[in-house]
């Protein structure tokens, strides 16, 4: 290596603490960055660590970005009915991004996180983000809009370790974050009120409407579409059998339920296309496909065309979502990804 600083997103969790050490045995050079995107970034643990560790670290400041680039479209998706992952839009747009720009301000070459996941360079040239060694950890799903230039520039130290290991080390370093509990809601939304959270946002309340059998028939009222997702089961009502969230249609204002057991759906269409691993091409391929975060991989077979994935399942999915992302992987390597439609 030319040059042995890394410049390393530290969030003040355990994870991107651990990820110095690694990163040291390595040979780096590390220095730290938080970024500051929301009034509940962690930068007071995040230079805790910092200390902890023995490392320079700065504030990279991006909530204005955050709020044009991941908050304002989070708003906008859901507002059309469909269920939006700002995470994967965070890390293209926002996370990376700012780290790559703050690494070019101090003359550094390569950036690193504390993601679950890899990177390899393929014999065709690409990189390519792979599985993580702990299967129950792999983040690679939200990394798939990431461009050929970040990947050649990031380094992720994880990627071979299990957490519970990482945990087990940090705390016979000391760190504070070695039992910080795991976040499970949306960073900027922390109790989970999405629904209150993007009307305030968007200075408007969703009217109440028909819920819908798939006949067409009136069978109830729901609260506002923005309150409901595609596959949800509860708080939509009782019906004397169990019944699920089919499809959310925003123009007539209408929520639209079919019985337990008929959300498993075998076909679906994937847009705005990133190609990872794989070239950009047109034809058929057989892979497998990941449809949400903590969904196991599928069988398929993909179809592109004119920039449109057409899927077929080996096997029903259930509650296929648009807005949700689908992401394409053969071997544990990720070749593109996109949205569900």
């Amino acid at each position: 290596m030319k040059d042995q600083r890394i410049l390393l997103g530290m969030s003040g969790g355990m994870d991107s603490a651990c990820a110095v050490d690694l990163l040291k045995d390595e040979g780096y050079e590390v220095c730290g960055a938080v970024l500051a995107m929301h009034g509940y970034s962690d930068t007071e643990g995040a230079y805790d660590a910092a200390r902890s560790l023995g490392i320079n670290i700065v504030t990279v400041n991006c909530a204005a970005d955050f709020e044009h680039e991941v908050c304002s479209p989070f708003c906008r998706e859901y507002a059309a009915g469909r269920t939006p992952n700002p995470c994967i839009i965070c890390n293209d747009k926002v996370k990376f991004a700012k780290l790559l720009s703050e690494a070019d301000r101090q003359g550094i070459e390569k950036i690193a996180t504390g993601h679950y996941a890899g990177i390899e360079r393929l014999e065709n040239g690409r990189y390519c983000v792979t599985k993580a060694a702990d299967e129950k950890k792999d983040q690679s799903y939200m990394l798939w809009r990431l461009s050929q230039e970040t990947l050649a520039r990031t380094v992720f130290p994880l990627w071979g370790h299990k957490k519970t290991d990482l945990r087990e080390k940090a705390r016979e370093r000391g760190l504070s974050s070695a039992d910080k509990p795991e976040s499970q809601e949306i960073c900027f939304i922390p109790d989970g009120n999405y629904a209150a959270y993007i009307e305030n946002a968007l200075q408007t309340t969703f009217p109440e409407g028909d819920i819908c059998d798939e006949s067409g028939k009136a069978i109830g009222r729901h609260k506002g579409l923005v309150r409901y997702t595609v596959g949800q089961r509860k708080g939509i009502g009782a019906y004397g059998k169990p019944m699920f969230v089919k499809r959310i249609d925003p123009e007539n204002n209408r929520l639209i339920l079919g019985a337990a057991g008929e959300e498993y759906e075998s076909t679906l269409e994937v847009d705005g296309l990133i190609f990872s691993g794989a070239e950009p091409f047109e034809g058929e391929l057989r892979c497998t496909v990941k449809l949400r975060y903590r969904a196991p991989d599928v069988p398929c077979t993909v179809t592109v065309k004119d920039g449109v994935a057409r899927v077929a399942l080996d096997a029903p999915a259930r509650a296929i979502t648009p807005g949700q992302s689908a992401v394409f992987y053969k071997d544990g390597r990720i070749l593109f990804g996109g949205f569900i439609r």
